[in-house]
């Protein structure tokens, strides 16, 4: 593997080091979430979970609080997502007065819910309309602007280099790419050789998405793209120390696999900042039974744990049966799953 030259990702003025994106999810990337991650160690820039802009344009309490963020979490990113350059505007006005540090168009969400409402991946099949929305979103801003995108909505609709120029023209500060198209979903492979095409069409830093499930991976998609910063979405729920891992390795530090204490002591914390933050009990029980299956991945009988929690009704409940787990696991550091995992 060539050496990785990549040491930081600059948006305008603002400095993202390692360059290392926390990628937007819906319903995972909150406020306890990127906190969570923040905190371990490694991520450069952590990214909300998408927002409408329709909804908070119009005043959605339930959209609002998701864009509540601390300082800890800085440098963050917001990403709005909507088909209307009037709605996009103000929603950026919002944006711009909560003041992260970055703002992100969603040009890339394949879901048919978003791609419906022509938003998100659908912008792709109008650029005119997609250079609206940047232009508009632009404008209001003072902080750096980026942009997401697929390679377009199907194999014979590949214009992402077109959608990038775009961008670039515009006054975008970077675009991340996720390298298949809207219509793989995450089915198939992520084409890496498109991003360094992309790489090679922009003057302005790219960063590149897509099939990053361990360290190695990421230093694979720096190494093959020449790309400026790697973005990481679902890798980070089975391993939330993924970030500080591949930071370890591009700084030439070894790497550590986390401990069997590390693993329970951030179970039990991030149970209980769900607990606090909960609007209600069922919302709390869910997310913690959806983040008790991930962190026992890998773990010595894991699968034992996750069907005890499946039947449990109370965050107290939780709490013990990790305790108990962890207590019954040997001191050996955590390896492959198991058959009994």
């Amino acid at each position: 593997m060539g050496k990785i030259t990549s040491s930081m990702l600059s948006l305008g003025p603002l400095r993202i080091d390692p360059p290392l994106v926390l990628a937007p999810m819906a319903g995972i990337t909150d406020h306890v979430y990127r906190l969570m991650l923040r905190r371990i160690g490694g991520v450069g820039l952590v990214t909300m979970e998408f927002i409408s802009s329709e909804a908070i344009s119009r005043g959605n309490a339930r959209q609002l609080r998701k864009m509540v963020f601390s300082d800890e979490e800085r440098p963050l990113s917001i990403q709005i997502y909507g088909s209307d350059p009037e709605r996009m505007g103000a929603a950026a006005d919002i944006v711009e007065e909560l003041s992260p540090d970055v703002c992100d168009i969603n040009m890339g969400c394949p879901a048919n819910k978003v791609l419906k409402g022509c938003a998100g991946a659908a912008l792709m099949g109008d650029l005119p309309l997609a250079r609206e929305i940047v232009r508009s979103v632009r404008r209001r801003l003072s902080m750096p602007l980026t942009v997401k995108f697929r390679l377009g909505l199907d194999d014979s609709r590949l214009n992402f280099l077109d959608l990038g120029k775009m961008c670039e023209d515009e006054g975008v500060a970077a675009v991340a790419m996720h390298a298949r198209t809207a219509r793989q979903m995450y089915t198939g492979r992520a084409d890496y050789g498109r991003i360094a095409d992309l790489k090679r069409h922009l003057a302005i830093p790219v960063v590149g998405n897509g099939d990053v499930a361990a360290p190695e991976d990421a230093l694979a998609l720096f190494d093959r793209t020449g790309c400026d910063a790697v973005m990481i979405g679902r890798a980070t729920m089975k391993n939330p120390w993924i970030f500080r891992q591949i930071a370890d390795r591009l700084e030439g530090r070894p790497m550590r696999e986390a401990t069997l204490l590390e693993r329970r002591d951030l179970m039990l914390a991030h149970f209980s900042a769900i607990e606090e933050t909960a609007f209600e009990p069922r919302e709390a029980l869910h997310k913690l039974r959806t983040m008790t299956g991930w962190y026992t991945n890998g773990l010595p009988h894991g699968r034992a744990l996750r069907v005890r929690i499946s039947e449990l009704l109370t965050p107290a409940d939780f709490r013990n049966a990790v305790l108990e787990f962890f207590a019954g696991l040997e001191s050996a550091p955590a390896g492959a799953e198991s058959s009994a995992a």
